[in-house]
């Protein structure tokens, strides 16, 4: 037995590798033991506080911690084995490179979750945190190159040679590539001063829709036609935007015209009338009617009131309303409504 145990297999004896591997089985014993008893304690601990930062940070260490923790007690164990310098630069160079992109992933999902928390704490609606993915994509993005640039220092890279190399690039490719960074910047623009959200109804030019889906370059807009408008992000904060969903009431003014051969009492009677029909309205507020002119054949009215609704087809409706109810009443009253005539006075 003990001639097996002095055997050399890479200037190593069977009994330092056996002595290896039960240091490695005692440590993550050990370990699971401290799992068990710290996390539930934890746990418990959280379950009694009201801030889900506590479990965040519980689940963080559970999922990203905990893997360290084994790859070092791996490396520990190993300490009482004879390896060449070689295998121990390679050894450090991978631990070090596990350790800091665990660390970086620790990072980046803190950050993920302290925005979520911001947007949560502001009472942001679920469609504005759709945008989510544009802003922690790019965040995400300039975490891992910076961790990056750190983890080639520590390993002895000269990084300096590499960020003037990129510095040239960087140059060259935001040249070629302004648009794109416009569009880029032009979602921050949206995203931070909410000119609109998703689910919006808006108009830009001669095109309207209900925002679906705001991108890093494009927006996309679902037209009232039913295809799908595609805007460069730069095209529409550059533009004047119509947002009708910011609209708390909706102004309405509307015209009649009656005959001249109305008798003056009854055109008195007129405003009355109407603002009688509007005030019978749900969800309709009359504000003004007056006999504001002469026409070439009508006396005209105007009448001025408001929906207390951003929505189109609850105007629609209210104004529909309107209209058939006052031919009704005209119609009662033997109120004639105008349309362009001509009489022509012959002279013998």
């Amino acid at each position: 037995m003990s001639n097996f145990l002095d055997q050399t297999f890479f200037n190593n004896t069977v009994e330092k590798y056996l002595i290896t591997i039960g240091i490695f089985i005692l440590a993550v014993l050990l370990i699971t033991i401290l799992k068990k008893i710290i996390l539930s304690r934890l746990k418990k601990w959280s379950e009694k506080t009201e801030t889900g930062f506590n479990n965040f940070l519980i689940r963080e260490l559970e999922r990203s911690l905990m893997p360290v923790i084994y790859f070092w007690s791996f490396l520990f164990s190993f300490k009482i084995l004879y390896i060449t310098e070689k295998v121990s630069n390679v050894i450090n160079t991978i631990s070090i490179a596990v350790t800091a992109i665990i660390f970086i992933k620790i990072i980046v999902s803190i950050f993920k979750y302290s925005f979520s928390a911001y947007l949560t704490r502001k009472n942001y609606a679920p469609e504005r945190r759709k945008q989510l993915k544009g802003i922690t994509s790019i965040a995400s993005f300039l975490i891992w190159t910076i961790g990056v640039f750190f983890l080639l220092d520590n390993l002895g890279f000269n990084i300096s040679t590499i960020i003037a190399g990129l510095g040239v690039g960087g140059i060259a490719i935001a040249l070629a590539a302004q648009t794109v960074l416009g569009d880029l910047f032009s979602y921050f623009v949206i995203f931070f001063d909410r000119p609109f959200e998703i689910g919006d109804f808006i108009v830009v030019g001669d095109k309207k829709g209900n925002i679906e889906y705001i991108g890093i370059k494009t927006t996309k807009v679902r037209a009232i036609d039913g295809e799908l408008l595609i805007f460069r992000n730069t095209d529409l904060t550059d533009s004047r935007i119509h947002n009708f969903k910011k609209m708390d009431r909706r102004r309405i003014l509307f015209k009649l015209g009656v005959v001249y051969q109305t008798k003056s009492e009854v055109l008195k009677e007129i405003p009355q009338i109407v603002k009688k029909i509007i005030d019978d309205q749900e969800s309709a507020t009359f504000d003004r009617g007056h006999f504001f002119s002469y026409g070439d054949s009508s006396l005209n009215f105007e009448f001025v009131y408001y929906v207390e609704s951003s929505d189109y087809v609850k105007y629609m409706d209210i104004q529909q309303s309107i209209n058939l109810t006052v031919f009704e009443e005209f119609e009662k009253r033997r109120i004639e409504f105008a349309y362009p005539t001509q009489t022509v006075f012959v002279q013998k």
